[in-house]
């Protein structure tokens, strides 16, 4: 069965940086798009980023643009989040999700998700 499973999460200090990892299984990636959401303490599950997987393009939201990048290894099945510069508002619990074909920033259109990792941003 479709499977994703986060890791990496944890504390870090403002203007550090964090590597997660979301690894698939159960599906063919090249057939999906991939994306990454957070849900900080009292706010709505937001867009983060995603990726075509086939065709490795990207789209990333204003808030984390030139801060966090989208990788993915195809040997391992794995899409990482690169991200940098911390700041406290980044503080969320990360989600990874997939979906059928072409990417899209509305996390209904996503139909499975991973258990989410926690990023703690703070001194």
């Amino acid at each position: 069965q479709v499977q994703l499973v986060e890791s990496g999460g944890g504390l870090v200090q403002p203007g550090g940086s964090l590597r997660l990892s979301c690894t698939a299984s159960g599906f063919v990636l090249d057939y999906y798009a991939l994306g990454w959401f957070r849900q900080a303490p009292g706010k709505e599950r937001e867009f983060v980023g995603t990726i075509a997987w086939s065709r490795g393009a990207t789209d990333y939201a204003d808030s984390v643009k030139g801060r966090f990048t989208i990788i993915q290894d195809n040997a391992k099945n794995t899409m990482y989040l690169q991200m940098n510069r911390l700041k406290p508002d980044d503080t969320a619990v990360y989600y990874c999700a997939a979906k059928p074909g072409t990417w899209a920033i509305d996390l209904e259109r996503y139909a499975y998700w991973g258990q989410g990792t926690q990023v703690t941003v703070s001194s």
